[in-house]
């Protein structure tokens, strides 16, 4: 993948003021249409979403999670590792831009290449899985473009609007991933 073409992207630690981006971000239904989120509006109450932030920050919570900022400084979501299996060497990603004005324009898939060097680097993993959702055809098609494989289907993994979700596992290996031009 030609990271050339992607815009620029910074990772930063979290801060308390990102709670209220994220707090508004989380009312819209299509950004957290395929987030595992409560099944109430809004999923978290401005409290809540602070308390989450501070958990965060304080890395009480098993979350590496960062802040994805634009070029020129602009907030417009996260991405973190989670259920980091150290002996394993390996760790689940999780990536949001809540910001919609941003979506389809390449800025997730610079945060996961940011995101992959750093946790392949910095925690020394071996493998970086996510599990997305069969329907979430634009975030398969970005992973695949990442360079994820599909590891396979788990089944009715998801609890969404009352129904079970089936999620495809997907992993990239530090290898195949540095193996990459360009990256």
């Amino acid at each position: 993948m030609e990271t050339a073409l992607l815009p620029q992207v910074v990772l930063r630690e979290l801060i308390l003021q990102d709670a209220e981006d994220r707090y508004n971000w989380c009312l819209d239904k299509d950004v957290t249409k395929h987030l595992n989120m409560p099944e109430k509006y809004p999923p978290f109450s401005k409290e809540e979403t602070q308390t989450w932030i501070k958990m965060c920050i304080a890395k009480t919570n098993g979350y590496e999670q960062k802040a994805i900022l634009t070029e020129d400084g602009k907030h417009i979501g996260w991405i973190d590792l989670k259920n980091i299996d150290r002996l394993n060497k390996h760790a689940e990603l999780g990536i949001a831009v809540g910001d919609k004005s941003y979506w389809g324009k390449g800025y997730g898939l610079s945060a996961m290449n940011e995101m992959l060097h750093w946790g392949f680097k910095e925690l020394k993993l071996n493998k970086i899985w996510l599990r997305v959702e069969i329907d979430n055809e634009k975030a398969i098609k970005s992973y695949k473009k990442m360079g994820y494989i599909e590891e396979g289907i788990l089944r009715e993994d998801r609890l969404r609007n009352g129904e079970f979700v089936d999620r495809l596992r997907m992993s990239i290996l530090k290898n195949e991933f540095y193996s990459k031009v360009d990256i």
